[in-house]
């Protein structure tokens, strides 16, 4: 009996709410969120809409990053290009050098490419429709809901990783994420109310940030509570459930580190499409499934030197692999000529003094304080 009794449970809590309680779902949360909102940079006070360029900026920079790191690069982005125009017009290297170190660096070229489709097609005015939204660069379905939703008073639904896990506690959706992403996100859909849905969403979103965490959600202190059916059934913590996930594959390679006596280091330029694109690197071998031996590693050197190896290994995760890099390093003359190896259009020497300045995602910056620590 007591297995017929959970599978009735069960049943019961994926029963639609209806009309009324999205109602007053949607009251609730609106009343908390004008008195508990959070502060952030980009928001407009509770009822208006937000600048466009502003919740476009800030929903791109949070992508997969926390709004702690976030801050600082989204206001040294405004204080460069207050506005859509003025990024449009900035060099994508100038833009690339600004996004270095927060992540997923194709975010900052479809951010430059975007930029200029907006004044190119669009007259430096967003678009405000969710469809058109999202034949931009790098303007998914979240990005362009949250911009409809937040920038223009549209009745869509963005729904993130803090709004999934809200979804699926309120309902005590069980099936395991990603497979309930489509049923959470329909659940999302309605509930989002006609009235104020930009501040609808964020104030879901300032929710699971907040109050629905992923690990000990504080649920007496809970606008939702008395709605919310996982924490009838003791279950709000348990959820969302997550298919496991496999091993991260490792790649691995081999990074030379070339100073001059006059303090210049070699980097080199990425090819303008795949990882770290149009970003700059230490000139390194390709990142394969094994080791190169120390032979072959050195028979592609970009400046012919004595090359050493730096004791240790570098190592940095990606989303979908884990990179292992052992690092060689080499002291050269002012005058030293590169090899062919080190595909010369796309190389330059820079100062150490001028590294913070480039456009160096944090695995390279790895390599160099590796190598250069050891010197």
């Amino acid at each position: 009996m007591a297995t017929v009794a959970v599978k009735t449970q069960a049943a019961a809590a994926l029963v639609p709410m209806a009309a009324p309680e999205h109602a007053a779902i949607a009251e609730r949360l609106a009343e908390w969120y004008r008195r508990e909102r959070r502060d952030l940079p980009w928001r407009a006070p509770p009822g208006a809409l937000g600048d466009p360029y502003r919740v476009w900026l800030a929903e791109v920079m949070l992508q997969q990053t926390t709004v702690k790191a976030v801050i600082p690069y989204y206001e040294h982005f405004l204080a460069l290009w207050p506005t859509v125009v003025d990024l449009a017009k900035a060099e994508p290297d100038a833009v690339r050098a600004a996004w270095a170190g927060l992540g997923y660096y194709s975010r900052a070229n479809n951010l430059h490419r975007a930029a200029r489709r907006i004044v190119d097609e669009f007259g430096g005015r967003f678009p405000d429709d969710e469809a058109v939204l999202r034949t931009l660069p790098g303007i998914g379905p979240y990005t362009a809901a949250a911009i409809a939703a937040i920038a223009f008073g549209r009745q869509a639904t963005p729904v993130d990783g803090n709004i999934e896990r809200v979804m699926a506690r309120l309902h005590c959706v069980e099936t395991p994420l990603p497979a309930a992403k489509g049923a959470l996100r329909e659940l999302a859909r309605a509930l989002t109310p006609a009235e104020h849905p930009g501040d609808h969403a964020q104030a879901l979103m300032d929710l699971g940030a907040m109050v629905c965490t992923p690990q000990r959600p504080s649920c007496m202190m809970c606008p939702l509570k008395d709605h919310c059916r996982a924490y009838g059934r003791g279950l709000a913590g348990a959820l969302p459930n997550r298919a496991p996930k496999g091993a991260r594959p490792v790649r691995r390679g081999v990074a030379f580190l070339a100073l001059r006596e006059d303090g210049f280091v070699l980097l080199r330029k990425r090819p303008e499409e795949g990882l770290l694109a149009g970003m700059l690197e230490v000139p390194s071998t390709p990142w394969r499934e094994q080791w190169l031996s120390a032979d072959e590693a050195l028979r592609t050197v970009p400046v012919s030197a004595d090359w050493w190896l730096v004791p240790g290994t570098v190592t940095h995760t990606f989303t979908h692999f884990r990179l292992e890099l052992i690092v060689y390093h080499a002291v050269v003359p002012p005058d030293a000529p590169l090899t062919l190896w080190a595909e010369q259009e796309r190389c330059r020497w820079v100062h150490r003094r001028e590294l913070a300045t480039q456009a160096l995602p944090s695995v390279m910056r790895k390599i160099i304080a590796h190598g250069l620590d050891r010197t």
